[in-house]
């Protein structure tokens, strides 16, 4: 099934800049465009971490620098039966973490300044093994290429739109092409597009990573812990400087003090994730 997404992903993008290129410059531009989505799928099935990562601005940490973090992460990949990761810190008072990679050979977790300083070692190790546990369950590919992709996409929408503004692009009355018009048609497209594919990642995933970063913890009341703390302080907190384009990564939604991003979320509601977890429990 991740698979499935990953490919329909990629194919969405593709249609999308063929589209394009024909709204901009008719059969030649959806052939520049098809040629520009083929090397983009590439380039984001293979570097989409480290783009991740960049549009997160976290920075690496060494041992040395962090070496309680490495022997939490370091004893629960061991527990999950996984390579140990690279790990990340985002400079970001909000608490928060994510994952990212293509498989778990290739993966990254990422912590943010905040986290560190608010939750307990136990609460700390709930969150770490939520997001080993998805690196281990194989979805988080999907939602770092989702990433990388709505991304690109937000970007090219907004180069549409100045280049729309600029009258660039071929004229109205050409063969073929959209000229303006068309520019501008997919610069409002694009963005929705955008949010589209952030909506594709299902919110269940959030659901089962709770539940097998709870057996890789060995309880599930650390997590459970941990995540009345983050709902908490994402109230009191500004929302995060973060592209929305990332937002889905996140154990919880960065940028829950929008009300579009409330509206878009990608996040199932904390009080259900804790219930569950709870149940577990008991």
């Amino acid at each position: 099934m991740n698979t499935m997404k990953v490919w329909l992903l990629m194919g969405g993008l593709s249609i999308l800049l063929v589209l394009m290129g024909n709204a901009i410059g008719g059969s030649s531009g959806a052939m520049l465009f098809f040629l520009i989505a083929m090397g983009m799928n590439f380039f984001t099935y293979f570097y989409s971490d480290k783009m991740a990562i960049k549009m997160t601005r976290s920075y690496p940490v060494s041992e040395a620098e962090a070496p309680e973090l490495y022997a939490m992460v370091k004893n629960l990949s061991r527990r999950a039966g996984l390579p140990m990761p690279k790990l990340y810190i985002q400079p970001s008072d909000q608490p928060n973490a994510f994952a990212t990679g293509r498989n778990p050979a290739h993966s990254a977790v990422a912590v943010t300044e905040g986290i560190l300083r608010l939750l307990s070692p136990k609460e700390l190790e709930g969150v770490l093994a939520h997001e080993l546990a998805h690196i281990k369950n194989r979805d988080v590919l999907v939602g770092t290429i989702a990433a990388a992709l709505a991304g690109a996409i937000s970007m090219m929408g907004s180069a549409l739109q100045w280049g729309a503004i600029f009258g660039m692009g071929r004229s109205d009355d050409e063969e073929g092409g959209g000229g303006m018009l068309g520019g501008l048609v997919m610069a409002i497209i694009f963005p929705i597009a955008a949010m589209i594919i952030q909506m594709a990642i299902s919110r269940s995933r959030e659901y089962m990573a709770d539940a097998t970063g709870a057996q890789i913890a060995g309880s599930p009341e650390g997590l459970s812990n941990a995540l009345l703390k983050l709902e908490s302080a994402a109230h009191r907190l500004p929302p995060m400087e973060v592209n929305p384009a990332t937002s889905h990564l996140f154990i919880m939604n960065p940028l829950s003090g929008a009300s579009m991003a409330r509206l878009f979320s990608t996040h199932p509601p904390i009080a259900e994730r804790v219930e569950k977890l709870r149940a577990m429990r008991r």
